[in-house]
């Protein structure tokens, strides 16, 4: 084989394996936009439904996933004496912590709550002036949630009040408390004002779905310039140059 016909093999190789890859990632891409489309739909479809009441409440880790999202409301008491705060928690921009205190439920059974969000203060990180759990018997409206988002962080946790993660489990042998596997992340009834001094305007999760649509359409227009540039380098001169030899 002529030295030339090998350069023009290499090239179309190298051409379609690149235009074959350019084309499959623009293809991923909009299957993760899709996938997100439908996560969101999913998430929406839950929060859409009837709330749960005390006795319908996950009692394993895989139904609480089965239930994520989904609304409740409960009553109980607040333990006030276990209550945690999560560090390097921002909301809005600023910094401070998320609160999680254990609700007792009129059953016995034991829920921590991601009660609310409350800054830090700016000379004294180590102090927390959030208020303290209301006593007496307290209706909760929350959603379902798996445990805490985590955070890095580079030393094994510590117990005590301020804490960066939460480890469940951990928690729970730490309180001595049979704690149900998941968290109810509390919300703010518009008719029915908490009036607790915590903030509750939790973001709702990022899709990120215009991001993949535009990652694919880059894929797709780099996929259309390979293309292109073969046509044009490959068969259209070649051609050009013989019909003008004949």
């Amino acid at each position: 084989m002529k030295p030339g016909t090998w350069r023009q093999a290499i090239v179309w190789i190298a051409a379609l394996a690149t235009l074959a890859l350019t084309v499959r990632l623009g293809l991923w891409q909009l299957d993760r936009a899709a996938q997100k489309t439908a996560a969101q739909e999913a998430r929406l479809q839950q929060m859409r439904t009837a709330p749960l009441s005390a006795s319908d409440l996950p009692t394993t880790a895989e139904q609480a996933r089965a239930a994520e999202h989904r609304s409740a409301v409960l009553k109980g008491r607040w333990l006030g004496l276990h209550t945690i705060y999560l560090d390097n928690r921002p909301m809005a921009a600023r910094a401070g912590f998320h609160v999680l205190t254990p609700l007792a439920l009129d059953d016995g059974r034991l829920l921590l709550v991601q009660r609310g969000w409350w800054p830090r203060d700016v000379v004294d990180r180590s102090r927390v002036g959030a208020p303290p759990a209301p006593e007496g018997v307290v209706q909760v409206l929350g959603r379902v949630a798996l445990a805490p988002s985590r955070l890095f962080q580079l030393a094994p946790e510590t117990a005590g009040p301020i804490r960066q993660n939460l480890d469940l489990d951990a928690y729970a042998r730490e309180t001595r408390l049979k704690l149900l596997p998941w968290v109810l992340v509390q919300l703010e009834e518009a008719a029915q004002p908490v009036g607790d001094g915590l903030l509750r305007q939790w973001p709702e999760p990022a899709t990120d779905v215009h991001k993949h649509h535009g990652y694919a359409l880059q894929w797709f227009a780099l996929a259309a310039l390979v293309g292109l540039l073969l046509i044009w380098f490959q068969v259209w001169r070649p051609w050009r140059r013989r019909a003008g030899r004949t």
